[in-house]
């Protein structure tokens, strides 16, 4: 039987650069950062001072205060990102087949703010359990795609996935897939995270994984640059409609881009570390070009994992070198990171975002605040610094990489 067509006919993101997609678009392409001092806790004792919050957000302009209570951030963002995608798409939510509507929502730490403040307050008192009776369901990682199923009475395929900093990546391949068989119509695809507190900055830091540069918020997030010195923490959410070509087609749907390939693998190395020679992100890469029936050379721009930690950077471009040979020096590369942070299981939906956007607008945003590219890496590869790029765009890719040795690869193309 013939796989079904899947286009992206709706999208939605609550970033540090923006709250919107055009916001966040906008403030990318003129090479703006979202780094900024940290204003959600006293930072005092900590190394890392500074991260990528989101900025204007507040829950009562998108929510009840009653809704509030019951939400962790991260489901708020998914559930803010996830509206402005709905709408976005043009849904009529009178006439679609609802059971034919699925939702499949990733977040790497699920209700890591609740976690941490219900605890925290336990061990303020005397040892007797008061628990917001809450706790559990504002936690679970699961409970996003829950809430917006019930929001909207979605009542296809509905689940979570995780796979550290590669889950939304991984939640767009499922949803892609699950289109693909036939399974749904429509699914509300992406991920949310929530992670910037004292947990978060800390467990982080405490793995020597963060960026240290106090002194310089908005440019220490510098991908491949000789003196990087790890990740900048991000949050917010992004958010995908991913329609059945044909469904797209009779309701007169705008199709901002086929999905046409996914890759998952594992390191099977490291805890934490990716492989020193890029032995999984080589296999991702060719799985999604396999599943999506083109060549290395056919790919036009790439969205890298890179989040500026001396190792990974230099795993992921080694196996690009590898995997793409000749054409890498063809390949536009640029590392958005560098201007949003890291937003953990956000990052692939957010990512994939700006993959699409770059073949809608033929733009390509750069890679902000590297100035010497690290000698270490490999010769040739065509990196976009400082400034965006205009070139038409056929074919991107994207690639996310988690603690664990999780790989997930998407491929994105102009619809024909």
């Amino acid at each position: 039987m013939q796989q079904k067509r899947v286009v992206v006919t709706g999208m939605g993101a609550l970033t540090p650069l923006g709250n919107t997609v055009s916001a966040f678009w906008k403030n990318l392409v003129e090479g703006q950062s979202g780094a900024a001092t940290i204003t959600k806790f006293d930072t005092t004792k900590f190394k890392t001072k500074f991260a990528c919050e989101i900025k204007g957000y507040n829950p009562i302009d998108h929510f009840e205060k009653s809704e509030v209570r019951k939400l962790d951030p991260f489901s708020q963002y998914a559930l803010v990102s996830s509206h402005e995608a709905i709408l976005d798409a043009g849904l009529n939510l009178d006439q679609i087949d609802k059971t034919r509507v699925g939702v499949i929502w990733g977040s790497g730490n699920g209700g890591f703010y609740t976690f941490q403040q219900e605890v925290m307050e336990y061990a303020k008192g005397d040892g007797t359990p008061r628990f917001n009776p809450y706790f559990i369901p504002k936690v679970i990682v699961d409970i996003a795609s829950g809430w917006i199923s019930m929001k909207y009475g979605f009542m296809g395929p509905n689940f979570s996935t995780v796979s550290a900093c590669a889950t939304s990546t991984t939640a767009l391949i499922d949803a892609m897939n699950y289109i693909r068989w036939g399974k749904a119509d429509i699914i509300i695809t992406g991920g949310s995270e929530a992670a910037i507190n004292e947990a978060g900055i800390g467990g982080f830091s405490a793995l020597k994984a963060l960026s240290t540069r106090n002194d310089s918020p908005t440019t220490a997030s510098r991908p491949f640059d000789a003196e990087r010195d790890g990740f900048v923490m991000g949050e917010g959410a992004g958010a995908l409609i991913l329609e059945e070509y044909e469904h797209a087609k009779k309701r007169g749907a705008r199709m901002y881009a086929e999905v046409v390939g996914g890759g998952m693998s594992a390191d099977a190395y490291h805890l934490t570390a990716t492989h020193p020679e890029g032995a999984g992100a080589m296999l991702g890469m060719k799985w999604a070009l396999e599943d999506a029936e083109l060549k290395p050379e056919d790919v036009d721009y790439l969205n890298p994992h890179a989040t500026s930690t001396p190792v990974g950077d230099e795993s992921e471009m080694k196996a690009v070198s590898k995997f793409f040979g000749a054409h890498t020096e063809k390949l536009h590369i640029s590392a958005t990171k560098s201007a949003t942070g890291h937003l953990l299981g956000g990052a692939g939906a957010i990512e994939s975002i700006v993959c699409i956007k770059a073949i809608q607008e033929g733009i390509i945003p750069p890679t902000i605040n590297t100035q010497n590219i690290d000698p270490s890496l490999p010769a040739g590869l065509n990196i976009i610094l400082g400034e965006s790029y205009r070139k038409s765009i056929t074919v991107a890719m994207s690639n996310t990489f988690g603690f664990g040795g999780h790989n997930a690869t998407a491929v994105f193309k102009k619809v024909d």
